[in-house]
């Protein structure tokens, strides 16, 4: 039985069913977005989400079975864990007021297409291991939000008061010109003064009129250098580094795992052939009652 289990959850045929599942799985969870739909068929909805969710147990179970007499070694795999987190998390005793949290649980049955898909396990693996070094970067990050924004709010206040008017909406003016979103307009603003552009000379606003010349394009300039050029290309060097890390450890592991497949393999064989012996064994004996 445990052979057999552990050649279910191997096979290709398995895996591929199990990815089939989890992408209907999606599909229903997408169609419950439309309420003229759940109106419709919420009952057939709920019974395949029911139907969903009990293949889902199967294949644990399955997997914990083929582990044999040590049902453990299932959760040494975090995948498994992950796998395991979302079915059980769909069996909480969770009232209509949570209902919200029944459907993220749903959703997060999707997230099991990373499992099956060994590739996507590589690139999740390298994300966290790149969340480290990617933390200090992001400090460095913030380390030049927070001077550009204090700097820009001492500079530009008067002339930018829609920008610059404190330090809250100077970090999000900042954060703007970092995703290059119409960045050149806040720079011409405080370049050319708000009366010649931006603010269109209204009096109300642009109370201040100051133009920073060449200054506030080698300001907004070296903040989208070093903001979106240095550092972006900083966070894509260290997730390739954890990208090389984590494929490293899969072929790892796969090395380490293949004498543990040929001698289950062999284990298959073994059983196939005492099968066999017993069967021809069987008919020997016929043979002489036959003759009788």
């Amino acid at each position: 039985m445990v052979e057999s289990l552990r050649q279910l959850v191997e096979s290709a045929w398995f895996q591929n069913s199990i990815t089939a599942v989890i992408l209907f799985a999606a599909v229903v969870v997408g169609v419950q977005t439309y309420p003229s739909a759940v109106e419709k068929w919420g009952t057939e909805l709920h019974h395949l989400d029911q139907a969903i969710l009990g293949i889902f147990v199967l294949e644990i179970v399955a997997k914990v079975g083929a582990e044999g007499t040590r049902p453990w070694r299932y959760f040494y795999d975090p995948w498994n864990v992950f796998d395991f987190v979302i079915v059980a998390v769909c069996f909480l005793p969770i009232g209509a007021e949570y209902v919200t949290v029944l459907r993220l649980a749903r959703l997060l049955r999707v997230l099991k297409l990373v499992r099956a898909l060994p590739r996507l396990q590589v690139l999740v693996t390298a994300l966290l291991k790149s969340i480290p070094s990617m933390f200090y970067i992001s400090m460095l990050l913030g380390l030049l939000f927070y001077l550009y924004a204090v700097l820009g709010t001492f500079l530009f206040r008067a002339n930018d008061p829609i920008h610059f008017s404190d330090l809250a909406t100077s970090h999000l003016t900042m954060y703007r010109v970092s995703t290059l979103e119409d960045w050149t307009d806040v720079m011409y603003i405080n370049m050319y003064g708000c009366d010649r552009y931006g603010y269109a000379g209204d009096p109300e606003l642009c109370v201040s009129p100051e133009a920073h010349g060449w200054f506030a394009a080698a300001f907004f300039s070296s903040f989208t250098l070093l903001a979106t050029m240095v550092i972006l290309n900083l966070f894509i060097g260290v997730i390739m580094t954890g990208m090389e890390e984590a494929q490293r450890e899969v072929t790892k592991l796969n090395a380490t795992e293949a004498p543990e497949r040929v001698e289950a393999a062999l284990r298959g064989v073994a059983a196939d052939l005492e099968r066999l012996h017993r069967t021809v064994d069987g008919l020997v004996r016929q043979l002489p009652e036959e003759r009788s």
